[in-house]
């Protein structure tokens, strides 16, 4: 068979035996044409990190990039100007991937034209485990994700590329394990917002959004799958979830995501359920029900909606394409 080219694109940020093992995996697969592009934004590495990428870059096994900034969108974007492959594919620096997942994703794109990214399943620790506590006597599994997946308003309640076994069409991809033709940025002029901060959280359901008024569709292969580790810093952040910061990034991004792309009705069904779930902790969430902390939440929703819409306002003369404006200025 005559497999596409494919560019493997790994950012990182502060991390190491994770990103040491990811990029043996990567070169352990069983494809006939593939690169791989680090993009790393790790200013010191320990001596075995080091050595091992600077080992791996000098024999041509990696293209090694070193930055010194951190942002994720950034980074994807910066990998897909010096990509050459007909498939872009975006994985973390702290997966483990089978010898085959390369070939998996391959596949969708020369059996279906109509198909412009592919969702990978993800084994994602974290949540696997989170499944099990709440279902300790059944092993959790969905074939068919339901209509309210589809639906941009309230998708994100209701998506799971964790625990679904059956290929079907998706609205958005998980960031560790996505890939797209590569005319989806070369013909179309898509590229990541590196306006999503933080942990960007949401970046890739934006692109994926986008992605669709192109008429390509989003596939999920569960076949196409790899193990998420789940390592609590680092990956192109250095931001615990338990920070202030990361509070009020995440509700700056999803309110952003909702501000540029869905319709009035569908804005107020997100920020609701947004509101229901993350600051009021009903389900799916099951977060802390106490005074205190509620409101401590609804401070941070209301502070990352004005944010966003600060951000949004601020767009109208200035895209948020600063790293992007940066590298096209030194190239």
């Amino acid at each position: 068979m005559n497999f596409p080219p494919i560019s493997v694109v790994i950012p990182t940020y502060q991390r190491e035996e994770a990103l040491r093992a990811t990029i043996a995996d990567v070169l352990k697969q069983d494809y006939p044409n593939f690169e791989i592009i680090v993009v790393d934004q790790t200013k010191t590495h320990q001596p075995e990190t080091q050595t091992y990428l600077e080992e791996l870059a000098n024999n041509g096994k990696i293209h090694w990039y070193r930055l010194d900034w951190a942002s994720l969108p950034g980074a994807r974007n910066y990998a897909v100007r010096r990509a050459t492959g007909d498939i872009i594919y975006f994985i973390d620096d702290d997966v483990e991937m089978p010898v085959d997942c390369l070939k998996n994703h391959a596949r969708n794109y020369m059996e279906k034209p109509e198909i412009g990214a592919v969702a990978g399943r993800v084994f994602d620790r974290m949540k696997l485990a989170d499944s099990q506590r709440e279902k300790p006597d059944e092993a959790y599994t969905i074939e068919y994700l339901p209509p309210q997946a589809m639906d941009p308003g309230i998708a994100w309640y209701y998506i799971d590329l964790v625990h679904t076994t059956k290929p079907q069409q998706v609205i958005t991809a998980r960031g560790c394990n996505m890939s797209f033709r590569r005319e989806i940025f070369s013909k179309h002029g898509l590229y990541f917002d590196e306006r999503f901060r933080g942990s960007a959280v949401r970046e890739e359901s934006d692109f994926c959004l986008r992605l669709r008024r192109t008429g390509y569709k989003i596939w999920y292969d569960p076949e196409a799958y790899l193990v998420h580790l789940g390592e609590e810093t680092g990956g192109c952040h250095d931001i615990s979830t338990r920070s202030l910061k990361y509070q009020l990034t995440f509700y700056h991004n999803h309110f952003l995501m909702g501000m540029k792309n869905l319709t009035i009705d569908q804005q107020l069904r997100l920020f609701y359920r947004l509101f229901d779930c993350h600051v009021l902790g009903r389900p799916p969430c099951h977060k802390s029900g106490s005074a205190l902390k509620i409101i401590t939440r609804a401070g941070f929703y209301s502070l990352g909606f004005f944010k966003a819409l600060g951000t949004v306002i601020q767009s109208t003369w200035n895209k948020g394409q600063i790293y992007t404006k940066q590298d096209l200025v030194k190239e």
